[in-house]
């Protein structure tokens, strides 16, 4: 990033790896729950990083913040995941500066999610940026930024039709069941975990499927109660897990433990199970494949499920991008004034010492003086003068280096322009 008086670091990155390279197991092995986050955000901020904002979902883990070096960042992430540096490299990318930001504002705006249009994303940002706010690790820029991605977020929500029609992984895996399984109605459901997508799947179910035996099973068994109530649906302690395991035709986990909850050992009954697994990392053993009954299917192969909606999503991407570029350009325009922000600063602190001088001889000089006046004169003198600089700079059809550099020599001005 070019002196922009937006860092005390020199370079604004996008660190991370996603489904398009890392499959569910690596994106596993880097997934952040809330403790990592928070952990992560105590030592940035122990390591002199001034801004951060940091995401982990079940199709992406990023780092967006400043840094001499990606390594800095790098190295967080792999001090608080079960990640190493070695297994980064091989599926992840990094992105410096404009890149970026144009990798952030794709992914904000649903363009680079494995579901083309999946807005879920943006409410996440906003809650991880939040918390970088309260370890005081959102600097100007970076919430500058957040607020234009959620400006072109919301355009192309409404301008478009990039979001129209029920695609979600939630959605695809009822759609999955309904092209996979029949009588859907007689079959027993248990779902296990009620975090967010458990709740969008549990709403698309009763939805959808019309099926009276939906059972609940969450390891904080109040938090199933809330999403039943909604439903009337039926919720199990977490200790009868093995048990409504036996009486299930078609299990869905979707809890956020970091190991797998589900294994074949759990599995006693020999009848066609279906699982589901819609969790990062993976929440169910690869040993249930040793079962002949079972049949499992991963949140990649059900995100991988494209239907006409999806299709048709793909011809507004271009409007999209457009829109992405217009608030974008805002954004750079933006950036552009905080390059001047600083020699503007220094060049009123040199007219207001010009000015503290001259009033002083004429103070010296009068002796019916009026204060309050040439104060009042000369402060408004100042500001006429820096606005008429700050506007010339603003030109597009002007050097801004150059001039810059001139307002400088000719003030004499000191180097103002560092990063802070």
């Amino acid at each position: 990033m070019q002196q922009y008086n937006i860092s005390k670091s020199s370079s604004f990155y996008a660190i991370g790896l996603s489904y398009k390279k890392a499959d569910a197991e690596v994106r596993g092995y880097f997934s952040l729950d809330d403790e990592a986050k928070q952990k992560l955000l105590i030592q940035a901020k122990g390591n002199g990083i001034d801004s951060l904002i940091v995401i982990s979902t079940c199709n992406r883990t990023e780092i967006y913040g400043f840094a001499q070096h990606p390594y800095q960042l790098i190295q967080l992430l792999c001090d608080n995941t079960r990640g190493t540096v070695e297994a980064f490299r091989e599926v992840a990318y990094i992105y410096k500066n404009q890149e970026a930001i144009s990798h952030m504002f794709r992914v904000g705006s649903g363009l680079d999610s494995q579901i083309l249009g999946d807005f879920e994303i943006i409410s996440q940002l906003k809650i991880s940026a939040r918390i970088s706010k309260k370890h005081d690790l959102l600097n100007p820029f970076s919430e500058r930024l957040l607020n234009a991605i959620i400006q072109a977020s919301k355009r192309i929500k409404t301008e478009t039709g990039i979001s129209s029609g029920a695609t979600s992984v939630s959605f695809a895996s009822v759609q999955y069941i309904f092209n996979t399984v029949k009588d859907i109605p007689s079959k027993n459901i248990l779902l296990f975990g009620t975090g967010k997508i458990g709740r969008n799947t549990c709403e698309n179910l009763v939805k959808h499927t019309k099926n009276e035996h939906i059972t609940l099973i969450n390891r904080t068994k109040t938090k199933a109660e809330e999403i039943a109530g909604k439903f009337n649906l039926v919720v199990k302690d977490y200790a009868n897990l093995q048990e409504e395991l036996s009486k299930s035709d078609i299990l869905i986990v979707a809890t956020g433990a970091q190991r797998p909850t589900i294994d074949k050992y759990l599995i006693q009954n020999k009848k066609p199970l279906l699982i589901l697994d819609l969790s990062i990392p993976k929440n169910v053993d690869e040993n249930v494949k040793e079962l002949d009954n079972v049949t499992l299917v991963h949140l990649d192969h059900l995100s991988k499920i494209t239907d006409e909606t999806l299709e048709a999503r793909k011809k507004y991407i271009p409007v999209a991008e457009t829109i992405i570029e217009d608030v974008k350009a805002d954004f750079n325009a933006w950036l552009e004034t905080r390059k001047f922000a600083p020699t503007i600063k220094a060049l009123k602190h040199k007219l207001n010492d010009f000015a503290v001088a001259e009033l002083d001889v004429q103070r010296k000089k009068l002796s019916d003086f009026n204060e309050a006046q040439a104060e009042l004169i000369s402060n408004n003198i100042i500001q006429k003068i820096t606005n008429h600089f700050a506007h010339h700079l603003k030109d597009d059809n002007i050097s801004t280096d150059d001039s810059l550099e001139l307002i400088k020599k000719v003030f004499q001005l000191e180097p103002s322009t560092k990063n802070v």
